[in-house]
């Protein structure tokens, strides 16, 4: 097993090896004056089981570029089998036509992916489920349920899990199950990309903890609306926020310093250089290292959550 590393996220596949108890790959990565990407294997990976660790956030595209050359030559260079490992994948909203005449984007990225040598794909809470009928590869998509299980029994009694929307809703029931915890759905309507407005919450929440459990924090619009409907209904003024995937794009920032949240808990599947009070990221380096294991020896990934 080779495990090669993009130049997105350093950190995490640092932290990945390291788990692994194996050294990163040598490989080349650099950029034309043109701003082309060139991609060489400096070792031979001839009939080798390959795995490329590649996290790109808020600017995919250069990085996504960069996966289809490493994935390209690794199939060229008689790679036995090609593992994708992409915690965030992009374009995972654009998963349908809202609207006339849209692309289905994140169904063209798995084509992609498959075209450049992808025969399977390691993933980290898709957006939406229907992504992986997008593939005729092998898809695992893990769910970094677990990560927050753990650190959330230790620290709140009782809460309430609260989703942002009913599309969530399933995922957030999942979680609630783990912690024993109540749930409560937000009713969500967009007038715009990127606005949102709370219509009602089902549930109870009034004098009670609430964590708002997501997939992805964008440009935290939702989550302040989220947050203020909360509070209209009585809910006490300590709201946690668990989000998988830290985008913090545009206002992000911004507003989550000025929403003072009692915590915003994010795992580390994107690059996190912005800091504020409250923040914690939570690796997801073991998660990885144990589910390719789990691959590498013919395990069932499946098991891993069992005892969630």
């Amino acid at each position: 097993m080779h495990l090669f590393a993009g130049s997105t996220h350093p950190a995490l596949s640092a932290s990945l090896a390291k788990e692994l108890g194996m050294p990163l790959g040598d490989i080349v990565l650099k950029k034309f004056s043109s701003g082309e990407c060139y991609v060489r294997y400096n070792e031979s990976i001839r009939g080798q089981e390959v795995y490329l660790i590649q996290a790109p956030g808020c600017n995919a595209h250069d990085a996504l570029f960069e996966l289809f050359l490493m994935c390209q030559a690794a199939k060229l260079s008689f790679a036995s089998h090609v593992h994708i490992v992409l915690p965030y994948f992009p374009y995972s909203r654009q998963d349908r036509i809202a609207e006339p005449r849209e692309p289905i984007s994140a169904k063209l990225m798995a084509s992609l992916l498959e075209n450049a040598g992808a025969e399977h794909i390691i993933t980290l809470n898709l957006h939406s489920d229907q992504i992986q009928g997008f593939f005729s590869v092998p898809v695992d998509v893990l769910d970094a349920r677990p990560i927050f299980a753990d650190y959330f029994q230790k620290k709140i009694k009782n809460p309430v899990v609260v989703s942002p929307d009913i599309g969530g809703a399933k995922q957030a029931k999942k979680f609630a199950d783990v912690l024993g915890a109540d749930l409560a759905i937000l009713h969500k309507t967009r007038s715009a990309h990127q606005e949102a407005k709370i219509l009602e919450v089902v549930g109870e929440v009034e004098g009670r903890t609430c964590i708002l459990y997501d997939d992805m924090i964008d440009t935290a619009g939702t989550l302040i609306t989220a947050k203020n409907a909360l509070l209209e209904k009585g809910a006490h003024k300590d709201i946690y926020v668990a989000a998988t995937h830290p985008l913090f794009s545009g206002p992000a920032i911004e507003r989550l310093k000025k929403a003072n949240f009692k915590e915003v808990v994010v795992t580390d599947s994107i690059p996190v250089t912005a800091k504020f009070k409250g923040l914690t990221v939570l690796p997801i380096a073991p998660l990885l290292a144990k589910v390719i294991r789990h691959i590498d020896t013919k395990q069932s990934v499946t098991d891993i959550y069992k005892k969630k």
